[in-house]
């Protein structure tokens, strides 16, 4: 392999070397600066091109003004509560001010909690925690979503053909015997399909449950609110609304919150230790033990300014535009779309879909070695549903977010087209990846040896 690469810039490469854009594309541009704007990567044909990222349902990147605040903060960081000097005061001060304005954000009631997590896997697994009774789960859920019920042995309940039947099965499993909690997914992170969650409060409230909601792939796309809606709870991730430093959240009802066990035992979650017992703080503190993540709640508090600075509509509008365009392409390339219901109306632009005699990981090895196309294939941590959707061999995904625009899409549908008509260019090992690879990694993500090894998560399988 050839020496690192540092960072690319647009800057960095001739005009001449970038991939060319699709034409005829209507100028659907970016809604808000992203931090990695323009950026280009290698090709293993050689040259270079425009980054074309349609993988924001798994993280997506920074926006700028999430990187240009915390630059802001940095000089004065400190850690918080209990600190006397004017650093320490100052992080303290951001940092309730960002708790404050993340519950705004999504509607929190007056006597809600919200607590700072590491991700929305981190909330759920807190909120099992304290859930002091049955819970209603249904099977198409991330894993996330899934596993800590799966572990406290609670009640799945299997997702029918269409939404409706799914719904009154909900429904008549919580009348069957008495269950605390119903957690749903907000939007599938397969397909994008969004229950309706007004409905959905409604009826668990009628049956004496409260509402869940995993929001990690619903907060990015659409605004949610606890008032509104009726919902208990809301779990989502900093990384999947342009804040990608290590912070979620839960929002929701204080009082199990307040009576759970610790979620971790340290400093910063008592009251008063003594040798001979502990009296624990009340929540939030009282699951936030440690030196918290200041930077990653600050990043996640100043993500949802943006969002919600922006025009009212303009991100449905402008995202349910280039879905139609993806919609439109994928099925002129002859791709079969997943869906989960006929009946669900509303979606966020996630879209996973095969292609009939092409390996998911092969089309996205192709995609990213000779179009500079980020897309993410497998079974996206929902191994039960892609296994009810027949694609226990895994599918691909693309994503879209405020970064998409109009050319994403066309370079995507054409590089498909070239698939489909053509096949791929370069030769592709068994595990699917480019053989050889020449395209360099960049300074920054050499292991300590000095090469440059590519590996794969369990999870991508």
């Amino acid at each position: 392999m050839t020496s690192p690469l540092a960072l690319l810039s647009p800057a960095d490469v001739p005009s001449q070397a970038l991939a060319s854009s699709a034409a005829g594309q209507a100028p659907l541009a970016p809604l808000a600066p992203l931090a990695n704007a323009d950026q280009v990567v290698p090709l293993v044909q050689g040259g270079f091109s425009r980054w074309v990222n349609l993988d924001y349902a798994a993280s997506a990147p920074a926006l700028r003004a999430v990187a240009d605040q915390l630059g802001s903060v940095l000089p004065l960081y400190a850690s918080v509560h209990r600190g006397a000097s004017y650093a320490s005061e100052a992080c303290t001060a951001a940092y309730e001010a960002a708790r404050y304005e993340v519950a705004a954000f999504v509607g929190a009631r007056d006597d809600d909690v919200t607590i700072f997590t590491r991700n929305t896997t981190d909330a759920l697994n807190l909120l099992a925690s304290a859930v002091p009774g049955d819970v209603v789960y249904l099977d198409i859920e991330h894993h996330a979503n899934l596993l800590p019920w799966q572990a406290r042995g609670d009640r799945l309940v299997p997702a029918r053909a269409t939404l409706a039947e799914t719904l009154a099965a909900v429904e008549a499993e919580l009348a069957s015997r008495p269950a605390a909690l119903l957690t749903v997914t907000g939007a599938s992170n397969v397909t994008g399909e969004c229950p309706p969650l007004a409905q959905l409060a409604a009826i668990a409230h009628r049956h004496g449950a409260r509402l869940a909601v995993d929001g990690a792939q619903l907060v990015p796309h659409r605004r949610v609110d606890l008032r509104a809606t009726g919902a208990d709870y809301l779990a989502f991730s900093g990384h999947k609304v342009y804040a990608p430093f290590g912070a979620g959240a839960l929002i929701g009802r204080r009082d199990w919150l307040d009576a759970a066990p610790a979620y971790l035992a340290g400093g910063g979650a008592v009251r008063e230790v003594t040798a001979d017992g502990t009296r624990w703080a009340d929540a939030p503190a009282r699951h936030e033990a440690g030196t918290p993540n200041v930077l990653g709640a600050l990043a996640v508090a100043t993500a949802c300014r943006v969002i919600a600075a922006l025009p009212a509509g303009a991100l449905a509008a402008h995202e349910s535009a280039l879905l139609g365009r993806l919609d439109a392409g994928l099925a002129a390339v002859g791709a079969r779309v997943l869906r989960i219901w006929p009946d669900a109306a509303d979606r966020v632009p996630a879209v996973s879909f095969t292609i009939d005699g092409l390996p998911a990981a092969r089309v996205a090895a192709y995609l990213s070695a000779e179009h500079g196309i980020g897309v993410r294939d497998g079974r996206f941590c929902a191994h039960p549903l892609l296994g009810r959707l027949g694609c226990g061999d895994g599918a691909v995904r693309v994503s879209l977010g405020l970064g998409s625009q109009a050319d994403d899409v066309g370079r995507l549908i054409g590089a498909l087209a070239q698939l489909r008509d053509e096949g791929p260019r370069w030769t592709y090992g068994a595990d699917h990846r480019p053989t050889p690879d020449p395209r360099p990694l960049p300074a920054w993500a050499n292991a300590p040896s000095g090469t440059a090894e590519r590996v794969t998560s369990p999870c991508e399988q």
